[in-house]
């Protein structure tokens, strides 16, 4: 073999160092990050941002050169997954399929899911129906990846096929793996969703914004998901410099609380509010009125049970959440706590249309609260009624 051969080989046309091989792994791979999370995610699925036609056809052309994913499918998997989250029909639920096969395999229930034909119908609506999407994306979704095969190699030798295969491995471990798994099962959590869903951390940079994964629950259609003043959201940060030259338009961010004092009767901002902020009504109830009731009655209590208050014992093990509700039987005041709160969530099962009956069911509610002689509740329900809602400044 000749000398020039080999050291195409060991280096490729580039004769790329192994740190320059490093950097170019570095920015492809959270270029795939950045077209999962700002067009698959929150553009293509929440419809939270638009992105300038010729960046959502760079997005497309990339997500097809490096991930086969189509915009379709990943759409509608994503928005099955909210609507069936935590249940059985979950496309990747921790609590069904397990954290180690979700975790690890999450690409094969990725797989598996997109094969399902009244799914695409159902949830993937307005996704792109182009002639290239059709004969291209959708038609040989295969070909991006061997492309993106052949042009690693040509660029850097044997050591592109390893760069390729990390490729290829990056997507489905920290999306598919990472995100909706462990997502799902350990962190910390700003609201008390009826799903499982946590923040990994609050400096979210390295999956491009999704470890704020409770947030995003919270607010599915928010383009911003760093909710608290010491979160960071890197996506975010794109969106608002695409914004800047052009290219990107907000459409949705998650609504601001304001608390008003001296409410004294729930009105119509109240209600606004309230129906906007669904979670963290149910998050000031806990903090505010359960966690110091238990804090004074529960001392005997696990911690793991006592924290499984925030969702009635409703993700314990069935032993023991017998064990929870016979707690709860024994304690006549938790009991009383409990059924307040779940009245005050009934609220939101109310049909739109019915909104003079959410507001009696309402005011109802804070008039009993106020009477029940408990001062906790009493504080939740001032503070309740002087919600209003501030538009999040983009």
């Amino acid at each position: 073999m000749s000398p020039e051969f080999l050291d195409w080989l060991a280096r490729g046309f580039t004769q790329a160092s192994y740190w320059q091989m490093a950097g170019y792994f570095l920015v492809v791979t959270q270029l795939t990050i950045m077209t999962t999370t700002l067009y698959l995610h929150r553009s293509a699925a929440h419809r939270g941002v638009d992105f300038h036609p010729v960046l959502t056809h760079f997005f497309r052309f990339w997500a097809w050169l490096t991930t086969a994913m189509v915009t379709r499918e990943w759409t509608a998997v994503h928005r099955k997954h909210h609507a069936k989250c935590e249940t059985a029909e979950d496309p990747h639920s921790p609590r069904f399929q397990g954290i180690n096969k979700v975790l690890w395999r999450g690409v094969e229930l990725y797989q598996e899911a997109r094969l399902d034909k009244d799914m695409l119908e159902k949830y993937g609506k307005g996704s792109p129906d182009d002639w290239i999407e059709r004969k291209l994306y959708t038609a040989h979704p295969s070909w991006g990846p061997s492309l993106m095969f052949f042009i690693n190699v040509a660029l850097f030798g044997i050591p592109g096929i390893a760069i390729w295969a990390l490729q290829m491995a990056w997507i489905p471990f920290w999306a598919a793996g990472v995100i909706n798994g462990l997502g799902h099962w350990w962190g910390y959590r700003n609201f008390d969703t009826a799903d499982t869903a946590t923040n990994l951390t609050p400096w979210a940079f390295w999956v491009g914004g999704e470890e704020l994964h409770n947030n995003h629950h919270a607010f599915p259609s928010s383009a911003k998901f760093a909710l608290r003043k010491y979160e960071f959201d890197i996506g975010w940060t794109v969106i608002r410099g695409l914004q800047a030259v052009g290219l990107a338009k907000v459409l949705r961010v998650a609504p601001e609380l304001d608390v008003r004092p001296n409410i004294q009767v729930p009105d119509a901002d109240t209600m606004r509010a309230m129906m906007a902020h669904r979670w963290q009504v149910a998050t000031d109830y806990y903090k505010l009125v359960l966690k110091p009731h238990l804090q004074a009655e529960a001392a005997d209590l696990p911690g793991r049970l006592r924290r499984a208050f925030r969702s009635d014992g409703k993700w314990l093990s069935e032993e023991k959440r017998e064990r929870f509700n016979a707690w709860v039987a024994e304690r006549p005041n938790t009991q009383r706590l409990l059924d307040f709160r779940q009245r005050l969530l009934a609220i939101y099962e109310l049909r739109s249309a019915e909104a003079e009956a959410k507001m009696v069911a309402l005011r109802a509610w804070c008039a009993e609260a106020e009477a029940s002689g408990i001062r906790q509740l009493e504080e939740f329900s001032q503070r309740l009624k002087g919600y209003s809602m501030v538009p999040a400044r983009a």
